[in-house]
């Protein structure tokens, strides 16, 4: 019981911090002066996104078995995966709740004008051609590299390990075209007080920087807490080691960038959130699969090999949608459902 106390306890907090952390965040992306997008696929996805890194640094440079150190390798897969199915799913059904909420909305125009949210709102594409182009573009980069990264788990050659240094470089250009891509037209954030100068009307820098940095702490601790807590539930009812690895630990370790989506979503920044989501997966994508490049044989086994076929046939999914113009919130949570397959998929491979 204490272990599911904990367990609710954590994601509380981890919920709560977010949202902390999402305000910061905003207030650091403008002291920096960069783009709306950038403060979502780079400076919140890099915040969040940097636990499980670390996860993957200690397993794989400390681990004194190959077993303990494939510890590492299984979360640089689970990552991605679960960013592509669950976190965007979850996004989806939070995004259909919140349009059915506005679906009755009346709302009055610069001209004087009464216009009522049509009753096909939920149905309605997110975003314009040109937001679809721009997540498009995100998903058009992590496919080729996650490719490569699967395919490299295939095979073997003496300098395989030096290749984790192009996955390094990889996110290098990414960085740096997020950073210069510049601002749109409607880059503006509305940026809320900043908790810590609730009154203050611009903040400290200083306080932007530290609201940033507990927040990450409270976020990188509350997150281990949970992932332990989950590997101990599971076996006691009565899942194997091997399938809370595979199926719970990803989720639990992906759970900061899926409560930061949710709360930019209830504030109407649905781009943010996304770009929080593509820019994690790029993250995931890079920097674990060249820490386990580096440090371990990378050899994918039966289990890993599905995961990564499922990220795969999810992003393309995604990434037709999104050039079609037509992922609607329900076609975004329909991403939701490759993990389900995912988890159907895993039982003849573990049994």
């Amino acid at each position: 019981m204490i272990h599911v106390l904990l367990l609710i306890a954590c994601a509380v907090a981890i919920y709560f911090s977010c949202e902390w952390f999402v305000n910061a965040v905003e207030w650091l992306g403008e002291r920096l002066n960069v783009g709306k997008m950038a403060v979502g696929t780079i400076l919140a996805a890099f915040g969040t996104a940097l636990p499980e890194s670390v996860v993957t640094l200690v397993a794989v440079t400390t681990g004194g078995t190959e077993e303990a150190k494939n510890i590492g390798v299984g979360a640089a897969m689970g990552g991605p995966l679960a960013l592509a199915t669950v976190a965007y799913g979850v996004s989806g059904v939070v995004l259909l709740l919140h349009r059915r909420k506005r679906r009755a909305a009346v709302t009055v125009t610069a001209s004087g004008t009464v216009e009522v949210d049509p009753p096909g709102d939920s149905a309605q594409a997110l975003g314009t051609a040109r937001d679809m182009a721009r997540l498009a573009k995100d998903q058009k980069w992590f496919l080729p590299i996650f490719i490569v990264k699967v395919g490299l788990g295939l095979v073997a050659f003496a300098f395989k390990p030096v290749l984790g240094l192009l996955f390094f470089a990889a996110y290098a250009v990414y960085f740096w075209r997020e950073i210069r891509g510049g601002h749109d037209e409607d880059d503006e954030l509305e940026l809320e007080p900043l908790k810590f100068q609730p009154k203050a009307a611009s903040p400290a820098t200083w306080a932007v920087i530290a609201q940033t940095l507990a927040t990450l702490v409270v976020i990188f601790f509350a997150s281990r807490l949970f992932v332990t807590q989950l590997e101990i539930i599971g076996p006691l009812i009565g899942l194997s080691a091997s399938v809370t690895a595979l199926l719970l630990s990803p989720i639990a370790t992906e759970l900061p960038e899926t409560m930061n989506a949710i709360i930019w979503i209830r504030q109407g920044k649905t781009k943010l959130a996304l770009a929080n989501i593509s820019g994690a997966m790029m993250i995931q994508a890079t920097v674990p699969s060249g820490l386990g490049l580096l440090f371990t044989s990378w050899k994918f086994d039966g289990a890993l090999l599905w995961s990564g076929l499922v990220t795969m046939a999810a992003i393309v999914y995604l990434l037709a949608t999104m050039r079609a113009h037509k992922l609607t919130p329900l076609r975004l949570g329909v991403a939701a459902g490759f993990y389900l397959v995912f988890a159907l998929g895993l039982i003849p491979i573990l049994t």
